[in-house]
């Protein structure tokens, strides 16, 4: 499960732990700060029972490294962001972000589903590290495409919660990753 700063800022931080008691958290603080914050606040993410966080690779590999030296499991890089602003300014650096990602010794990278075609060469540079593919379905992205290009897991948050039917739309979009996955 997903967490970013609006929930833990509307519901407090506490809810990482009462959350971790029921399934795995991923808190998606985009962590970007110098070493000593960004590793601070890494551990305190933990502490609370996360099992991964995602930082964003522009800070700089001493700031990812500051992460992963923190973390008590999962260490996620932001290399390219799925909306259209992304690319203006990550997708010119993304193959660098991924490569930083790499030498930090972090768990895995997020490339945009909403362009599998960057899933699939960021896929090249990362080789075995996990990607999680952001942007399916509010954002124009297809489950289906981000799996085939090369992802491990699609992050789908908005077609599901702003569905009118949000447990037939999480349906959807698993049957769609199971038939990419077969492919």
């Amino acid at each position: 499960m997903k967490v970013g700063w609006p929930l833990i800022l509307s519901a407090g931080p506490q809810l990482v732990s009462r959350l971790a008691a029921e399934a795995d958290v991923l808190c998606d603080f985009k962590i970007a700060d110098i070493p000593p914050i960004a590793g601070t606040i890494t551990a305190a993410a933990f502490a609370l029972g996360a099992k991964g966080v995602i930082c964003h690779g522009f800070a700089g590999e001493d700031s990812v490294r500051a992460c992963v030296e923190a973390a008590r499991g999962d260490v996620f890089v932001v290399t390219e962001m799925s909306h259209p602003g992304g690319q203006q300014f990550t997708a010119p650096a993304a193959e660098d972000l991924a490569k930083i990602a790499v030498k930090a010794g972090a768990t895995g990278i997020v490339a945009p589903a909403t362009r599998p075609d960057r899933v699939r060469r960021l896929r090249e540079i990362v080789g075995r590290l996990l990607i999680l593919s952001p942007g399916a379905g509010a954002q124009g992205g297809k489950a289906a495409d981000a799996i085939a290009a090369g992802a491990d897991y699609v992050i789908v948050g908005r077609a599901i919660t702003e569905s009118p039917e949000p447990a037939a739309a999480a349906r959807e979009i698993g049957g769609e990753i199971l038939l990419a996955a077969k492919r």
